[in-house]
């Protein structure tokens, strides 16, 4: 039987992912997590270092859409007008791809958030775990 708790948070990490620069508008977030059904966006430095990330609850608070009944075009020219940096959460938490699925979830928890930006020692983004991998990791079938 597998110690899932101690594996690597590289074994179930997504290599390939989207995410926005800092003076992207939030009408292309909107875009992206609409058409990836993606819930958590990284905001990268031009080196490839995390500096935010925009929730799809981080989209809607920003929008407020709801409640000024804006149709779809409308909507997307308001959050044409508002860059990500306006609303993106900066203090990010992160992991590295050595960290245990057992210390990512606690992490999740503690912290009340949906996914982890995983980076390399240099501190570029590598990769992304959400709560959803974690899940699937949990009753994927054992290896053989």
């Amino acid at each position: 039987m597998i110690d899932l708790a101690n594996e690597p948070v590289s074994s179930v990490m997504r290599s390939e992912f989207a995410s926005l620069r800092e003076d992207d508008r939030l009408d292309l977030a909107d875009q992206v997590m609409r058409l990836g059904r993606v819930r958590h966006l990284p905001v990268l430095a031009p080196d490839g270092r995390v500096a935010g990330i925009v929730s799809n609850r981080d989209l809607l608070e920003a929008s407020l859409t709801s409640v000024l009944n804006f149709d779809a075009t409308a909507r997307r020219s308001f959050l044409r007008s508002i860059d990500v940096a306006e609303v993106m959460v900066r203090d990010v938490e992160t992991v590295t791809p050595e960290t245990s699925l057992a210390a990512a979830a606690r992490r999740l928890i503690e912290r009340k958030i949906g996914c982890l930006p995983v980076v390399d020692g240099a501190g570029i983004m590598i990769g992304l775990v959400t709560e959803t991998d974690l899940l699937a990791a949990a009753y994927r079938e054992p290896r053989s």
